[in-house]
């Protein structure tokens, strides 16, 4: 059992899922007592705290019980408690104190540190990992400091038999976290003095004693001053004596004194450069995008190493980035000047001056930091020749070409690390008290270390501003860059260094990437952006990811948010309205083009899309990007809306409502991606209103009352369709009238407004026929199937269903005739044929199973458990239940109230009638939301039978009462149909459509 990391249990080699932090705490306090019992009492205070549950007790019996199901009866009941029924060195807790103990009791310093390292070879990470609150917290720290104390040891051990010299590193690094662990320090020195470093060990303890002095207002303890006398009382026969003064440079910039975050890499570089020194100078090139704090992690980690380096630190800024990047010759002349040569002797050409610079090295150990780097090029004469040297580099390239160069690549900071950033720079805990805002300020700043940093100071600078108010000044992306400035200090220049070494055509590209605000892009977009060939756009981008002002992830690329902003300011800087608008319907052009051939290659998406538009790639290409439709449109999904958004925003209103039409008849309608479909339509139907375009507002509006339709919001898709269908009659437009029309009367359908819709089709299927239109033709008569069905006129509905199969079969539309199938399988289940309902069913399964579409598999198999469910058979359980989960997935409403009822009639079929109002009224509280009254009145029929079977008969009464007046009302089928008397098993409810034709 595993506590020294993350709270881990293993049954042999597999692990247990314990679940959340409550059941991780309660299996740890156990297994930290093993053997033991331990109280409610203290299992309560461990798992709440000082808020526990309303019923504490309860939960944590609840708790218990499912330990005892993952780990069986070592989970026991021990008098006012329980107790984990295991030995105690079942836990790397109490094998990791035992074996401390061990290595405590053993004689000999090789058998102490061997033990301590087993010992220590049992910690995974932070202990208690996962399991959250005070208890927690206090034991963490307990168990850290026991592993600590035992880390100090086993050094004390190691440097018994002598080993300083391999030990240096890891002490260094280990200081570095606790400067104040007088113990620690002591180790180190005496580390240095074995390593032959015996000067470096003097200035390291008068470095840690000025520290403990400044900071704590004490002298070094005992352990620490001893370690400093034996270095005073060695032999210094070896020590040289005499000759001339060595210059020791130390030219660091001042270290950062709010340094926050970047632990794993300092301990990284820290450790590498402090090591033992190898057959070659040792180098760390650090590299990243702009502002993402590689200066200042190179610095800090500069001044932790500093005393490995008594020969000095030499430190230049090469300017990489700017026009006239640091001739390596100025900086070797600098570098020398430092080391102590006269000027006069200091060499006239590069190469003297590389030979000059590495003698004055050798033998020496200086640290060397070249910052900002343009290239491995202006790097290598800069490298020093002597072993006992190290170089920092950074570098906005990864320099990855630089020979032996262990290579550190920085991205943004965590989360926890940005606020941590932000609370340092504006101190006073005012971001501490205000986490949710420092969380959200962080975002904003994009996790970039200089953006957080100049947020801070800008806060820190204004103590009256709440950081709601610095939070809501950055949340435009317009004027982002502007905020984010203070001093010398912005994010705006740093980006326009790196800007300035691009090429002509990657300016382009960054610029008007930034414009479309694309939050990822594959590498093609860039062609017709430009007006380039894929391959010219490949190199472009790739430049980009070079330059670091794009991240490259697989075939996708992204920009940071501030790096997005930048590029938006310098279009709107640089080009002009109409170069801007030329890039954007070339992009959006190329969009729609391949949003349409994907979406022919995807299940019910051909019936209401062509490929019209002509794509400007190679066929190969198309073909490659589209092989996968699905994957394609999840893919491009943010860049579709945002090309939508940019277009509406340039009033380029026919491009913008083609587009969000496209995505609302493929991706969106299929994928149920409602938010996306809204926010598009409504930024396109605001550019058509804004440049009077009425054919691209009905286009729109017609989609608006599609989407409420697929929300089931259907008196506002009857509002959306009637303002489309007023469009259209404006225009003139015939066609697009009976489309309209078509659509209105689905919904009419649906809301049981049946004479309504059969008008709506009898005016419309004619002028279908003339416009010789087979896809609306199909669909007006599969529409015209149901309603016939709804309103029980059976053969006049198997008439028009039978005409929409063939049409779909000539088309050879698989989809279209499985969906025609499910409700051709309605109108013989009403007719009492349960057998050809069922074979009808199960034949448009095979193929709806075959294309993959989910949501209309779970209304098919709704369809054939009823008619099943009415030849008696009531084992369809679990294919409902499927099917529901399917529903729940997708957010549709419909399908969840319909096989809600299903169930509930299941349950009548089986004899369960308490179970069988369960779900019944559930499935009332859904038609209620969706106002849909005949599916109410269908459902309070069933409910009727339930209250009847439950010996209710005024409940069955009022039930039926109000179903049999909303049926009448809306003259459907029921409305002539008898009182149901028993269960459907023995007297069927004969059946109901429940289906929708565009599912």
């Amino acid at each position: 059992m595993g506590l020294l990391g993350a709270v881990e249990v293993r049954d042999g080699d597999r692990a247990v899922v314990l679940g959340g932090p409550k059941p991780r705490a309660l299996i740890a306090v156990l297994a930290l007592h093993a053997g033991h019992a331990v109280s409610l009492d203290r299992l309560v205070d461990a798992l709440w705290e000082d808020s526990p549950a309303a019923d504490v007790r309860g939960a944590l019996y609840t708790y218990v019980s499912g330990l005892r199901r993952l780990l069986g009866d070592v989970v026991v009941r021990d008098g006012g408690g329980y107790r984990l029924d295991l030995p105690p060195e079942a836990v790397d807790v109490e094998l990791f104190t035992r074996t401390v103990a061990e290595a405590r009791g053993a004689g000999d310093p090789a058998e102490t540190a061997e033990k301590l390292r087993s010992a220590l070879d049992l910690w995974r990470g932070r202990p208690l990992d996962g399991v959250t609150g005070s208890w927690a917290d206090a034991e963490r720290a307990r168990l850290e400091e026991l592993r600590l104390v035992a880390v100090e040891e086993r050094l004390a051990a190691e440097l018994t038999l002598g080993w300083g010299d391999r030990l240096v590193g890891e002490l260094t690094a280990l200081t570095g976290q606790h400067p104040l662990r007088e113990r620690l320090q002591a180790h180190r020195i005496t580390a240095l003095h074995q390593a032959g470093r015996r000067t470096e060990a003097l200035a390291h303890y008068r470095a840690v004693r000025a520290g403990l002095v400044d900071e704590l207002g004490v002298e070094p303890g005992p352990e620490l001053r001893a370690a400093h006398e034996r270095v005073l009382q060695a032999d210094d026969a070896d020590a040289a004596a005499g000759g001339p003064a060595v210059a020791v440079p130390a030219q660091l910039p001042t270290d950062i004194a709010d340094f926050t975050g970047r632990g794993d890499d300092v301990l990284a570089l820290a450790a590498m450069l402090s090591g033992q020194p190898g057959t070659a100078v040792r180098v760390a090139a650090v590299s990243g995008p702009p502002g993402a704090g590689k200066s200042t992690l190179v610095r800090h980690v500069a001044h932790q190493v500093r005393a490995e380096f008594p020969g000095g630190q030499l430190y230049a800024h090469l300017a990489g980035t700017r026009p006239a990047a640091a001739d390596p010759a100025d900086v070797l002349g600098g570098f020398l000047r430092a080391l102590g040569v006269p000027e006069a002797a200091v060499p006239a050409g590069l190469d003297d001056r590389i030979a000059r610079y590495r003698s004055e090295l050798a033998g020496r150990r200086v640290l060397v930091v070249l910052d900002d780097a343009a290239g491995e090029q202006q790097v290598r004469p800069l490298l020093p020749g002597g072993r006992g040297c190290a170089v920092l580099v950074t570098s906005r390239q990864r320099m990855g070409a630089l020979e032996g160069a262990h290579q550190r690549e920085l991205g943004v900071l965590s989360e926890e690390e940005a606020v941590r950033l932000l609370d340092a720079v504006v101190g006073g805990g005012r971001a501490r008290r205000e986490p949710m805002v420092a969380a959200e300020i962080a975002r904003l700043c994009g996790r970039l270390p200089l953006a957080v940093r100049i947020a801070g100071a800008r806060l820190a600078a204004r103590p009256q501003w709440p950081l709601a108010q610095l939070a809501r000044r950055l949340r435009s992306e317009r004027t982002v860059l502007s905020e984010l400035r203070v001093g010398d200090l912005e994010v705006r220049g740093s980006l326009a260094l790196s800007y300035a070494g691009l090429s002509g055509l990657a300016r382009t590209a960054l610029r008007r990437l930034g414009y479309l605000e694309l939050s990822s892009f594959a590498s093609w977009l860039l062609a017709p952006l430009l007006g380039c060939s894929p391959a010219v756009a490949e190199d472009v981008v790739e430049h980009l990811v070079d330059s670091r002002l794009a991240d490259a992830s697989g075939e996708r690329y992204a920009l940071h948010d501030l790096t997005r902003a930048f590029g938006r300011e310098r279009a709107e800087a640089e080009e002009t309205r109409e170069e801007l608008e030329s890039a954007v319907t070339r992009a959006a052009g190329e969009y729609l083009a391949l949003m349409e051939h994907a979406a022919i290659r995807m299940p019910g998406a051909a019936e209401v899309i062509a490929a019209e538009s002509v794509s400007t790639l190679d066929d190969a290409l198309v073909a490659d990007l589209l092989a996968e439709p699905e994957r394609w449109f999840e893919a491009e999904q943010a860049g579709l809306v945002a090309v939508v958004e940019r277009a509406a925003a340039l009033d380029l209103s026919a491009l913008a409502s083609r587009l969000a039409a496209a995505l609302s008849s493929s991706s969106f309608a299929l994928t149920n991606q409602f938010s996306l479909w809204w926010r598009t339509h409504q930024a396109a139907l605001s550019a058509a209103e804004r440049t009077g375009d009425r054919a691209a507002e009905a286009r729109l509006l017609g989609g608006l009352g599609w989407l409420r339709y697929e929300q089931d919001r259907l008196d506002e898709s009857a509002d959306y369709y009637g303002r489309a269908l007023a469009c259209w009659v404006t225009a003139g437009d015939l066609p697009q009238q009976a489309r309209t029309r078509l659509e209105l009367s689905r919904v009419h359908r649906e809301r049981g407004d049946l004479a309504d819709a059969i008008a709506l089709l009898d005016e419309t299927i004619p002028v279908l026929r003339v416009m010789d239109d087979p896809v609306l033709l199909a669909r007006a008569h599969h529409t015209a199937a149901l309603t016939h069905t709804e309103r029980g006129d059976l053969p006049a509905a198997w008439s028009a269903g039978d005409q929409a199969r063939r049409s779909y079969e000539q088309r050879g539309d698989d989809h279209g005739v499985a969906l025609v199938l499910r409700s051709l399988s309605l109108v013989r289940r009403a007719e009492g044929d349960w057998d050809a309902a069922i074979g009808l069913c199960e034949r448009a399964l095979v193929v709806l199973n075959r294309i993959g579409d989910r949501l209309m598999i779970a209304y098919t198999t709704q369809a054939l458990a009823k008619a099943r469910l009415r030849r008696g058979d009531a084992s369809t359980g679990p294919a409902l239940r499927d099917g529901l989960a399917v529903c729940n997935e997708m957010q549709d409403s419909f399908g969840q109230a319909l096989i809600t009822r299903t169930l509930g009639e299941l349950e009548l079929a089986k004899g369960h009638p308490a179970a069988a109002k369960s779900h019944l009224e559930h499935a009332l509280q859904w038609w209620d939301a969706l106002n849909l009254p005949l599916w109410r009145a269908r459902t309070l029929r069933d409910l009727s039978v339930a209250h009847m079977a439950a010996g209710d008969p005024a409940g069955a009464d009022a039930a039926w009462a109000e179903a049999s007046a909303i049926f009448a009302r809306h003259g459907s089928r029921e409305a002539a149909e008898p009182r149901p008397s028993a269960v459907p098993s023995q007297n069927p409810l004969t059946g109901s459509p429940e289906t929708r034709a565009a599912r």
